[in-house]
């Protein structure tokens, strides 16, 4: 397909998406566009949620800022006239409820006239399917063979966002990605849309980093307690199976300890007392700038970072496999 030929994808809210032509010019929650450079697809810009401040997140960021792609702070604060000046041609955001994007508002986005692709990252799918999606997006978006305008634009014509080549046929949606494996039978991950550059690399490195976690669980037998710390006197403690990267560490062997009954579908919100009770060996810890460090741990219990938004993208969960394996070594 050329870049004057229709575009169409079919998002996780079940939106039929479609442009004249293949979207060049990317603006993405912070999370989705690092998870898209990683892929190949270089974001003219990104943005926050409601989480963050008016600087990057250094946890969330990957490696956008050292690469010069401009933030423009909480998605839900965005200047409309600031969105205009960058012209993007497609909007990316994440779900958590396969209905609503999760970091700006939608009515902003219909206002520029542009599409909105928003993709799943709750616990709906599993972890290959999360990565599939965004593999499948970035795959449509190098589909005529270059790789995004940039965060300069450099070659990037000069139309109105949204606007349509009188020429190009009209589009047509086309449904892309492929079916869950569920967590139960865990296998390495094939990304199959993921043929861009560097990519056979980096699902090569996901499924070494995948071997060396399996044959580290599996040797130590620790238990693993996922958290988000919020203060002294409150923690929010992570329920294994509502998160996709933490139902298949249980899959591979990690021993994941489950908070118990309570309130919360994707955490529990309790004290650190609570937290200690659980006996963890080893505590995953939310490592975003808004949470806080962990508090009133018993002694011995090892630490390692935990990004609870890590870009869904093989590279990244590869790097995150490869240092919970470290972490669970003797």
């Amino acid at each position: 397909m050329s870049g004057t030929q229709a575009w169409g994808f079919t998002d996780d809210r079940g939106a039929q998406l479609g442009a004249a032509r293949v979207p060049r010019r990317v603006v993405a929650y912070v999370r989705a566009g690092a998870a898209l450079y990683d892929l190949g697809v270089i974001p003219v810009a990104v943005y926050g949620s409601g989480h963050d401040g008016d600087a990057y997140d250094p946890a969330k960021a990957g490696v956008l800022e050292a690469v010069g792609v401009p933030y423009l702070g909480p998605g839900r604060a965005l200047d409309e006239a600031v969105l205009r000046e960058l012209r993007p041609d497609v909007v990316v955001d994440v779900t958590y409820d396969g209905k609503s994007p999760y970091a700006l508002d939608a009515a902003l986005v219909e206002r520029l006239g542009v599409p909105l692709v928003a993709l799943s990252v709750g616990n709906e799918l599993d972890l290959p399917a999360v990565l599939d999606r965004f593999a499948a997006l970035a795959a449509g978006l190098r589909i005529d063979g270059r790789e995004g305008a940039g965060p300069e634009g450099v070659g990037v014509e000069a139309t109105e966002p949204g606007a349509a080549d009188p020429a190009a046929p009209v589009p047509v949606p086309v449904v892309v990605g492929s079916d869950a494996v569920g967590p139960e039978i865990v296998t390495p991950v094939t990304v199959s849309p993921a043929t861009g550059p560097g990519q056979g690399a980096a699902l090569a490195e996901f499924e070494a980093a995948e071997a060396a976690l399996r044959e580290a669980a599996a040797r130590s037998g620790l238990g693993v307690l996922a958290l988000s710390g919020a203060g002294p006197e409150q923690v929010h403690l992570a329920r294994p199976h509502a998160w996709p990267e933490l139902a298949w560490l249980a899959g591979l062997g990690v021993r994941l300890l489950d908070p118990g009954p309570g309130p919360g579908a994707n955490w529990l919100t309790t004290d650190w007392v609570r937290a200690a009770a659980l006996r963890p060996d080893l505590v995953l810890f939310d490592n975003r700038e808004h949470a806080t460090p962990p508090y009133a741990l018993p002694g011995g219990v090892r630490l390692a970072p935990w990004n609870p938004e890590t870009p869904p993208s093989p590279a990244a969960y590869a790097r995150f496999f490869r240092d919970l394996a470290e972490a669970l070594a003797p």
